[in-house]
């Protein structure tokens, strides 16, 4: 008889967002005239630019001349858009990324999950707390961690709590770890990684034989020039770090789908001989493999992001959520709820008030303003007590949604 892998029953029950929506649904349908506003998922509600349409259309056009024409695409992209993100989000920065270094995926959610094919069973994992639940979910799934405490936590995890307490920041281990997950701008907190929080990380790294898996999907949202928005701002970067990026948010490309993973040649990891393997040619081993990349037609709407006019496009489009975050964060405030992110991120971070859990917070908005937001605990244990509030959404959506929760606390 087949069996199954046995690491997917130490999954918790279900993840955290068909909860939501499985909650959401049910309430929808015993209420089918409730306006519900969804504040929860971190979805887009915009158009795509009009410079990405525009090349899509061109591209669709493409497709129907027989010169034209694409079939398989190379799997790690086509190069004129790897070499247009090479030069104009790194390059541009500073950073020593070249274009046969980027591999242009479907989602970045996809290639944390994935990165996991490279490495072995042995490696000692460090998330933060609270933590984007594909971090977890993805180790547990591999074989990674034991099983689940009461808290949700998974053995074999080495969990470093990011809190009001540590400005929300993740604290470097005392012990050594081997794979490090960090997110910055940070889902759910939306807090920020100073230059020199993300050098002690590197330093860390490099002395620890580590590698980090640098989640920069917001890096778009932030206004604040002194914080960086690769890790390869920092020295030393190349040999310790794996970063991810995506189109989704700052191009509205989540029902699109494409995002990039950048693995630089010069980083390597250990055989079990001893010897040093670069991880660029397993990953693109991997890659060409398992995946037949991505569309032709979705590259160059992605291509087009790039363009004068797509660059101006999607900076209206982060601006327009960041002042969402604002009038989210300045009414939270305002009802005289404890704050944070927001400024540098899609992401609003709210304390529950009067020691109300995360979950029953979560009903009550849904029940009493027919609001939804993410409860916190759905992202770690340290998560309980917060919700996140996401910006995207329309504005007339922010400012009801606003009214109707605060209007609980009158």
């Amino acid at each position: 008889m087949a069996t199954i892998n046995d690491n997917y029953l130490k999954l918790k029950a279900g993840y955290l967002f068909p909860e939501i929506a499985r909650r959401v649904n049910k309430f929808a349908t015993e209420n089918p005239q409730a306006p519900i506003i969804r504040l929860g998922i971190g979805d887009v509600t915009e158009p795509l630019p009009a410079a990405c349409r525009e090349a899509m259309i061109k591209a669709v056009e493409d497709m129907g001349d027989r010169d034209k024409f694409k079939g398989y695409g190379p799997e790690q992209g086509y190069a004129w858009l790897r070499e247009k993100i090479a030069a104009q989000d790194f390059q541009a920065r500073g950073c020593d990324i070249s274009a046969d270094e980027i591999f242009i995926s479907d989602g970045s959610k996809c290639d944390n999950g994935n990165i996991l094919d490279i490495f072995g069973d042995n490696n000692s994992i460090a998330v933060t707390d609270p933590v984007y639940p594909v971090y977890v979910d993805t180790n547990v799934m591999a074989g990674h961690t034991g099983e689940a405490n009461e808290k949700g936590e998974y053995g074999g995890l080495v969990y470093l709590p990011v809190t009001a307490e540590n400005n929300f920041t993740a604290q470097i281990p005392s012990q050594k770890v081997d794979l490090i997950y960090l997110c910055f701008p940070n889902n759910p907190t939306g807090a920020v990684a100073t230059r020199e929080h993300l050098q002690a990380w590197v330093d860390y790294a490099k002395a620890n034989g580590s590698i980090i898996f640098f989640d920069a999907a917001y890096e778009a949202f932030i206004s604040d020039p002194t914080i960086p928005h690769s890790i390869y701002e920092i020295p030393g970067a190349r040999d310790c770090a794996i970063e991810f990026r995506s189109f989704s948010k700052n191009a509205g490309f989540t029902g699109t789908r494409c995002a990039l993973s950048v693995v630089p040649k010069t980083l390597t990891a250990k055989a079990s001989d001893g010897s040093d393997v670069e991880l660029w040619k397993l990953w693109n081993r991997r890659q060409s493999t398992k995946f037949n990349g991505v569309s032709y037609v979705v590259q160059r709407g992605a291509e087009a992001v790039y363009s004068i006019e797509g660059q101006a496009q999607t900076k209206a489009l982060v601006s327009f959520y960041l002042e969402n975050a604002k009038i989210i964060r300045e009414q939270m405030s305002a009802a005289g709820l404890q704050v944070y992110g927001g400024v540098n991120a899609p992401y609003v971070w709210v304390k529950t008030p009067d020691n109300i859990t995360s979950w029953d917070f979560f009903d009550k908005l849904l029940f009493n303003s027919n609001v939804v937001v993410t409860p916190g605990s759905g992202f770690g244990a340290a998560g309980e007590g917060y919700f996140r509030i996401s910006a995207f959404n329309s504005r007339d959506n922010v400012n009801e949604a606003m009214k109707r929760i605060s209007a609980q606390f009158k």
